[in-house]
């Protein structure tokens, strides 16, 4: 499947609504849960022009993944930008249906390729020791491990700590 990733608009808001809630429950098997706050329309609406405002600052940049049919298939962002240090954290996260075919990789991949033109030396990536299918993206696109938090937390019933992740792209 072909993808593209595009910077996150204005005219975004409606569809990216409708993926969220369309895969909330997914999404909460794997990450915690943003809280039903963030699922009130109204709200969604504010917390989006906050994320516009925060990448036109150059604080976070905010893309989404999209199929040839412009479908939003996924989020993948680099966030909490460093510019003293050129240090990003990433998050991503790919819809339910759109599972197990390499869009995240592929996402991650066009990032990391986009990011090169802008003024970003190291990209930091966390997951759970359960979610193996974002471990295995990150190294795939070249992510070093760092470390697995002692520090554990409960997610579903399951006990699970953050494994950490770094990839330089070019030296501080």
């Amino acid at each position: 499947m072909d993808i593209y990733i595009e910077r996150l608009q204005v005219a975004d808001a409606e569809g990216l609504y409708k993926f969220e809630l369309e895969n909330r429950k997914f999404f909460e098997e794997m990450v915690p849960t943003r809280g039903d706050e963030y699922y009130n329309p109204e709200i969604f609406k504010k917390r989006h022009e906050a994320l516009l405002e925060e990448q036109a600052q150059g604080r976070s940049y905010f893309y989404l993944i999209k199929d040839q049919d412009s479908s939003i298939l996924g989020r993948i962002n680099l966030v909490d930008i460093d510019s003293f240090h050129k240090i990003g954290h990433l998050g991503y996260r790919v819809g339910q249906e759109h599972t197990g075919k390499g869009i995240a990789n592929k996402a991650l991949k066009k990032l990391i390729d986009t990011i090169t033109d802008e003024d970003i030396k190291q990209i930091k990536a966390e997951t759970t020791t359960n979610n193996i299918a974002s471990q295995r993206v990150l190294e795939k696109n070249g992510f070093e491990k760092i470390s697995t938090s002692s520090e554990k937390f409960e997610m579903n019933g399951q006990k699970l700590s953050f494994v950490y992740y770094a990839l330089t792209i070019s030296p501080c």
